[in-house]
């Protein structure tokens, strides 16, 4: 019996969730904590700008200008995203807490004025540790691991690697990715 409860609770919670996110699949996501993260954002106020559900510690700068793939960038923790030269997410990239990823920055010669440039790319399968940050213009290639506490000032256009320190260099090459969906 409370089995069969339990199921109806998370089913009446994933009824909800669409009601506050009618096109993006949750299915991966816990039914309980994508409601708190509908609480926060649409009730409350926390990210309401942004189109996506996140962590109500995370900041988001021109949700607009974000292409968040499959997965929810800015879900974890104390994540910060700006992207006001725009940051693309491929499919299936995971994003852990304390990331800053900035596509924006300022001129040198005059600090109130902000220098446009290409959009971020991350492509797919890619997974971001905590407390890494990604900077302006980084493009990064399928399957790339950045490690704990990394900072990104260069792309990497050559996938199949982890990547790491301070700034990011390559630590070792990686086979292919492994889609779970497929045998």
């Amino acid at each position: 019996m409370k089995e069969i409860i339990k199921k109806l609770i998370y089913r009446f919670l994933f009824l909800l969730n669409r009601i506050f996110y009618p096109k993006i699949d949750l299915r991966d996501y816990n039914s309980f904590d994508m409601l708190k993260a509908a609480f926060f954002q649409k009730v409350l106020g926390f990210n309401r700008n942004v189109y996506w559900p996140v962590h109500r510690s995370t900041t988001v700068k021109a949700a607009e200008n974000i292409s968040r793939g499959t997965r929810l960038p800015g879900f974890s923790k104390n994540c910060h995203l700006d992207g006001r030269n725009g940051i693309i997410f491929g499919d299936n990239v995971w994003v852990g807490p304390n990331v800053t990823i900035v596509s924006m920055n300022h001129d040198l010669n005059n600090y109130s004025n902000y220098i446009k440039a290409n959009p971020i790319i991350i492509k797919d399968n890619c997974w971001i540790a905590g407390n890494v940050i990604i900077l302006a213009e980084v493009e990064l290639a399928e399957h790339t691991i950045i490690a704990a506490g990394a900072v990104v000032t260069k792309s990497f256009l050559e996938g199949n690697q982890l990547i790491g320190g301070n700034p990011a260099k390559v630590i070792k090459k990686l086979n292919n990715y492994i889609d779970k969906d497929v045998e």
